[in-house]
C-alpha cells in the first residue's frame, strides 16, 4: 500500500470511532456511582482506620484469598483481614511471639 492509502484508511478508523455512540451509562457519571480520586479514598480508609500495608506472598496463597473473596461476595482486603484477626487470635499465635 502507498503511504496516501495507509493514511486514508487511519483517518477512516477515526471517523468510525467518533460516528459510534457514547459511553454507555453504566460507565459514565449517571450511573451514580462515580469513582473517588485517590485522595478522597484515603480519607475515606483513614477515617476507618485502614493503614495501607504492602507484602510479597505467594501465588498460591493469592489464588486462595482470591478464592474465598470470590465465594463469599466480598472484598480481598476484608478476606486478608478476617483471616490476620483470626490468626492472631488464635492461641498459637500468642506462644509463638514469646
Amino acid at each position: 500500500m502507498k503511504k496516501t492509502d495507509l493514511e486514508k484508511n487511519k483517518a477512516l478508523k477515526i471517523v468510525e470511532k467518533m460516528k459510534k455512540g457514547s459511553t454507555p451509562a453504566r460507565y459514565s457519571a449517571a450511573s451514580g456511582a462515580a469513582p473517588l480520586d485517590r485522595r478522597e479514598q484515603r480519607k475515606l480508609d483513614q477515617a476507618k482506620g485502614l493503614v495501607s500495608f504492602p507484602l510479597k506472598l505467594k501465588e498460591e496463597i493469592v489464588q486462595e484469598i482470591r478464592k474465598r473473596a470470590q465465594e463469599q461476595s466480598v472484598d480481598i482486603n476484608e478476606v486478608v483481614g478476617s483471616l490476620l484477626e483470626a490468626a492472631l487470635a488464635s492461641p498459637q499465635a500468642s506462644t509463638a511471639n514469646k
